[in-house]
């Protein structure tokens, strides 16, 4: 074994599963729609303080954050595990366990993860570790959706100059997220005159040309330098079946790897609205959300979180390999700076992103070995 824990560290974590599960069954019960993550931002800096974590504060942008030994230092290592869900709910989230998981909306994605992440910073804390250099202990808001990466652009940002590297729990331990999926989101609204659908016959009709539109932007074709798509995920309008429609909306986005890629898609994209604004229609665009792509960084230190993480998942996961890939997570954020970044998660499951979802249970022995050799390497007994 490449990367052991201490055989203390692992028994609590062996003797205090039913703490995790009753933390991961308290948390995924909180509704915490991207920007409304009040509830479960509370939950968290009351768990952190209850064991004597100090210092432990809510951000602007609702995120959870306990610095632990970051005065005048300038090498802190932050650990990530965001707290809001993809799903809109505002009232108590549904969670059963049976058949050895964890069934609820959200529970992998990210609930797991961070009830993970607090669970080790309380352990390590008890066993009196102390990070080497500085740590960051951040359970972060707005990674979902139209989120936009709000949680990670804060305490980049307010803590710029510092973080030397940046690590997330998030999703399974079956992959390792080492580069940033950039991507780009819209809301386009196109307008015409509209009318009676007998009386005014003739006239334009947003849906007629919203139709016409993403056909033509499906029809581009993608820049292949690295693995670029392109998706209309939602359209709308009109207002009856006897009525042309006067308005039509839909949301539109793409993803590349690869910054270059992202720029061809800009310019095809916005071409293709502009000839449309050339035959009189009105089409408005309004940006939702933008993700970067990687910047330059240090690859070899890059490359060497990578390794090691990838040696521990294979130390506690036995008989496997977690792929290593590029990804769309709170790393698109630092990485995009320049600082080495990569993303892991605690358990195993499935349906992320349905009501569906579950973990199971007995992965989360593996997971939290993992989460716990992963942070050791930054951390020392006092």
């Amino acid at each position: 074994m490449n990367h052991p824990i201490p055989l203390a560290l692992e028994k609590i974590i062996t003797e205090g599963k039913q703490e995790l599960v009753d933390l991961i069954v308290a948390l995924t019960k909180i509704p915490a729609p991207s920007h409304h993550e009040e509830l479960r931002a509370e939950f968290c800096k009351n768990y952190l303080e209850s064991f004597g974590a100090t210092g432990v504060y809510i951000d602007e942008a609702k995120n959870v954050v306990w610095p632990i030994g970051c005065e005048g230092s300038d090498e802190l290592t932050l650990f990530l595990g965001h707290i809001d869900l993809v799903f809109p709910d505002t009232t108590e989230l549904p969670c059963e366990i049976r058949n050895g998981r964890i069934y609820s909306p959200g529970v992998g994605d990210n609930t797991a993860n961070a009830a993970g992440l607090m669970y080790m910073a309380k352990t390590l804390y008890g066993l009196g570790y102390t990070p080497k250099k500085g740590v960051l202990i951040v359970l972060n808001s707005c990674e979902e959706g139209l989120g936009n990466l709000k949680g990670a652009r804060q305490i980049m940002k307010d803590y710029e100059g510092r973080i030397s590297e940046a690590y997330s729990f998030d999703g399974h331990y079956e992959s390792i997220n080492h580069n940033a999926v950039g991507s780009k989101r819209y809301k386009i609204v196109l307008k015409t005159e509209g009318g009676h659908s007998y009386v005014a016959y003739g006239n334009k009709s947003a849906i007629h040309y919203m139709a016409n539109l993403i056909t033509t932007i499906m029809n581009m074709k993608v820049p292949t330098k690295a693995k670029t798509t392109h998706n209309v995920g939602t359209i709308s309008g009109g207002t009856s079946v006897n009525t042309i429609a006067q308005q039509a909306e839909m949301m539109y986005e793409y993803r590349s790897e690869d910054r270059e890629c992202l720029a061809i898609m800009d310019k095809m994209f916005f071409a293709c609205i502009e000839a449309y604004r050339a035959m009189g229609i009105d089409i408005e665009v309004t940006v939702l959300g933008e993700r970067p792509c990687k910047g330059v960084l240090d690859e070899e230190k890059l490359a060497a979180m990578v390794e090691r993480t990838r040696q521990i998942v294979v130390d506690y996961w036995p008989g496997n390999r977690p792929d290593i890939r590029a990804g769309s997570t709170d790393c698109n954020i630092p990485l995009s700076q320049g600082v080495p970044a990569i993303c892991v998660g605690v358990c195993l499951g499935h349906g992320m992103h349905t009501r569906e979802e579950y973990i199971e249970l007995n992965s989360l022995d593996a997971g939290m070995k993992i989460a716990a050799a992963v942070m050791l390497h930054y951390y020392c007994v006092e």
